[in-house]
């Protein structure tokens, strides 16, 4: 299908530079076909023309970091730490759960990404034949993320998984991962890094996300959790680490040594108390830093709006007011998460890459007047201001309306339905 998107203000990201276009995008198939005036160009046999009337084109948001099927836990289990939160109520509910459950529930995950602007998302969770079949089936982009821990996953389950998914659907792939350090035994890790070091790919994992999680590593290893996971060899081809909310000394230097990313999520930090990342440090180190929501049950929701502002905010509260520009954070929001994922294609927007992009609404009263169109998106946007949501070419959120093959109030039934059998089975 072949869209044009005309009287567009268009910001690509293809620079470090926040440098809007007046024009035109146009889409062929999966692909971006044309950016810029079109004057003198050769038109498309177009099958759709959308008239932008000056709204802004953004790349898309890149959830780096989400467990999507844990919608089904949003706001059961709230206002506790994170070790009680998982080790009480997390854990034990997870353990009902079956493949159908996975796939209801990613799907409702895809119903709030998509209206809220996000075309990809890096999700940890299991049944991920299950995540990947909803990928397939919605059309929205996953990148999986490997979870084995001791609990499950094994460094041969996950090769089977990262070579199974990267040939499953052009809309899903797969980059190694586990857990985290604290529910990883020694021999496993050791396992994985050297799957890591043969297949020469990156590995994430959560990191370092609260003082006692540092604290415990230190104590058992002498080491911090990232220079722990670095002796065994486990980022010697690269990686990153989900929340990074307590870099110790020393820390900083491996992750530049290794070309770590870090992906912040605010949200679920200060939700569950765990901390503020130091995200400026960050910036100032050259360290790339995306943004994720993580999971539904510890933010609650999957909200990029809320996500950027207290990036930047939470920032200028505890460094000054001139850290964490907006454009800064729009940039990791929209391009650095992509490429954090594996997602080259997807990281901006130019001729040859995949239209994944989403179309923010400029002419509602908290965008106006237009001073700063980019900082107006992370300061004063919110998900009322997506008009539309495509991915590899295909529009799947438009007006308030969704585009593909979903009942949205089939999906809220049967999550629903799965909450109630949980909490039966666990009278809760």
């Amino acid at each position: 299908m072949n869209i044009r998107f005309k009287n567009a203000r268009i910001l690509p990201f293809r620079t470090e530079e926040a440098t809007i276009i007046e024009g035109e995008l146009w889409t062929s198939g999966d692909r971006i076909a044309w950016i810029g005036d079109p004057k003198g160009r050769e038109p498309l046999a177009f099958d759709r023309e959308i008239d932008c009337k000056g709204n802004l084109i953004l790349p898309g948001f890149k959830n780096a970091h989400t467990h999507s099927a844990m919608t089904f836990l949003r706001s059961f289990a709230d206002d506790k730490p994170l070790q009680q939160w998982l080790h009480e109520d997390c854990f034990p509910m997870e353990a009902h759960l079956t493949g159908d459950d996975i796939y209801d529930l990613t799907k409702l995950a895809v119903l709030e990404y998509v209206s809220g602007g996000i075309t990809a998302a890096f999700d940890m969770y299991y049944h991920v034949d299950r995540i990947a079949e909803c990928a397939r089936d919605t059309g929205f982009r996953f990148v999986i993320c490997g979870a084995a821990n001791d609990f499950g996953g094994t460094a041969e389950s996950t090769k089977r998984d990262f070579e199974l998914l990267n040939r499953y659907d052009p809309l899903v792939s797969c980059r190694l991962g586990f857990h985290a350090e604290y529910t990883t035994s020694e021999p496993l890790l050791r396992d994985l890094a050297a799957l890591a070091q043969e297949l020469k790919e990156p590995v994430f994992t959560h990191l370092s996300e609260t003082a006692a999680e540092v604290e415990d590593c230190i104590g058992r290893t002498g080491m911090s959790p990232i220079a722990y996971l670095d002796s065994l060899g486990m980022f010697r081809c690269g990686g990153g680490g989900f929340h990074m909310v307590f870099p110790m000394a020393g820390d900083i230097e491996i992750m530049q040594e290794r070309g770590l990313y870090v992906c912040t999520n605010a949200g679920s930090n200060v939700k569950l108390s765990s901390g503020v990342a130091p995200i400026e440090t960050y910036y100032e180190a050259g360290i790339p830093v995306a943004i994720g929501t993580d999971g539904p049950a510890s933010n609650n929701c999957l909200d990029f709006f809320r996500e950027m502002f207290l990036v930047s905010g939470l920032q200028k509260l505890t460094v000054g007011a001139a850290a964490a520009d907006a454009v800064h954070v729009l940039r990791s929001a929209c391009s650095v998460g992509a490429r954090m994922m594996g997602l080259e294609d997807c990281d901006c927007l130019a001729v040859g890459k995949q239209a994944d992009l989403c179309m923010i609404d400029l002419h509602m009263p908290n965008m106006q007047p237009l001073n700063n169109i980019a900082k107006n998106v992370v300061y004063s946007g919110s998900k009322a201001n997506v008009a539309l949501t495509m991915v590899a070419g295909k529009i799947l959120y438009e007006r308030g309306a969704y585009t593909f093959d979903v009942d949205p109030e089939a999906v809220y039934a049967k999550a629903n339905e799965i909450i109630a059998r949980i909490r039966k089975a666990e009278n809760r």
